[in-house]
């Protein structure tokens, strides 16, 4: 149901073009300002020279939305540029269509595939260097393997899951009727046995969702990179800790730049999210690295670039143009971005592959 409510190609929130933006109906970080996606530009230029500063050096944004995230990194200039081929995975077509006003898209084969005859036949075909960056724009992940990065922003909170609750008489499962009421059913013995062993001390009553969909994503992630790490920005919480806490605290839904009614309200025309929780990640593996959103900011220089941007707007207050305005801005964006009662509360989750 919520596959279809966020996802069918007519009818659903994302199938017909909702999603983040002043003009959308939530906002999401780099819709906060390029500040987001100069940062991210930063991390790929350490990741691309950890490396060993690979051309070409792949970095497939999964969930890429109207691809507001690549047309900031690719602005941002990063030192990687002429290695880099940027694939934006996006399932709704209109939102692909919409990636096409921001940002030059090639033909996938032209920006995973280019290849070169050598003048010797025994020399083989070879990638041709030094010719990004490279954009693309996908309904999938790409098949790997692939050196580099794929990242996902905001993107595992929104795929399926199935919703348990705790009853005097064990699991029950939160079905859906006809007329779109809840209704819950017995659950069945292996979802039963695993929320059992994810949530054992869960309170009566108490709620937990269970992502097999974001697991199998984070599965089919790694297997895409052979060198290289996968990234997710999110809401991020554990299982236990989550059937503590209201469910209505953890499943929001979104719609014109506030909070929406209750999931089965309004099918299609809000946006639906559950925090991700970690623990179940960890069947597909545990990150390596996590750290809130505001730690890999400023590990990822944004400091350093507030602090240029406002020397900037110090050289040029006194025009006032929109060169000016801009670098005054990012002071601003870099506090909603590092705020840890909002957007600097995320977690960043790396899962490094060699």
């Amino acid at each position: 149901m919520l596959d279809l409510a966020l996802y069918h190609p007519e009818h659903g929130f994302y199938g017909r073009g909702g999603g983040a933006g002043r003009d959308g109906d939530f906002l999401t970080s780099p819709e906060v300002g390029p500040l987001f996606g100069a940062v991210v530009a930063n991390a790929l230029d350490a990741w691309w020279r950890e490396l060993g500063e690979p051309d070409p050096y792949v970095v497939v944004e999964a969930g890429a939305g109207s691809g507001t995230l690549a047309r900031d990194v690719l602005v941002a200039a990063p030192a990687c540029a002429p290695a880099l081929r940027y694939v934006l995975v996006e399932r709704s077509d209109v939102l692909r269509e919409r990636q096409r006003d921001r940002l030059r898209l090639e033909p996938a084969r032209q920006v995973l595939g280019p290849v070169v005859h050598g003048a010797d036949p025994e020399e083989g075909v070879h990638a041709v260097p030094g010719i990004g960056p490279l954009a693309t724009s996908l309904a999938e992940l790409p098949q790997g393997p692939l050196t580099g990065v794929v990242l996902a922003n905001e993107l595992l909170d929104n795929l399926a899951f199935r919703l348990l609750e705790n009853t005097p008489y064990g699991w029950a499962e939160v079905s859906v009727t006809e007329n779109l009421s809840e209704l819950l059913v017995p659950a069945a013995p292996e979802p039963a046995e695993e929320a059992g062993r994810l949530a054992p001390v869960a309170p009566t009553g108490g709620r937990i969702p269970l992502q097999h969909a974001a697991r199998a994503w984070l599965r089919s992630a790694l297997g895409v990179v052979e060198r290289g790490r996968v990234v997710v920005f999110d809401y991020v919480d554990t299982t236990p800790s989550l059937a503590r806490r209201p469910w209505t605290e953890w499943l929001r839904t979104y719609r014109r730049h506030g909070r929406g009614g209750h999931p089965l309200d309004r099918l299609g025309e809000q946006d639906v999210t559950c925090e991700v929780a970690v623990d179940q990640l960890h069947a597909a593996r545990p990150p390596s690295v996590d750290r809130t959103q505001a730690e890999f900011l400023r590990d990822n220089g944004v400091d350093n670039l507030v602090a240029d941007a406002r020397r900037r707007w110090e050289e040029r207050a006194h025009i006032g143009d929109l060169e000016a305005v801009k670098h005054r801005s990012r002071a601003t964006e870099a506090d909603a971005l590092i705020d840890p009662e909002g957007l600097g509360a995320f977690r960043v989750l790396e899962w490094p592959v060699s």
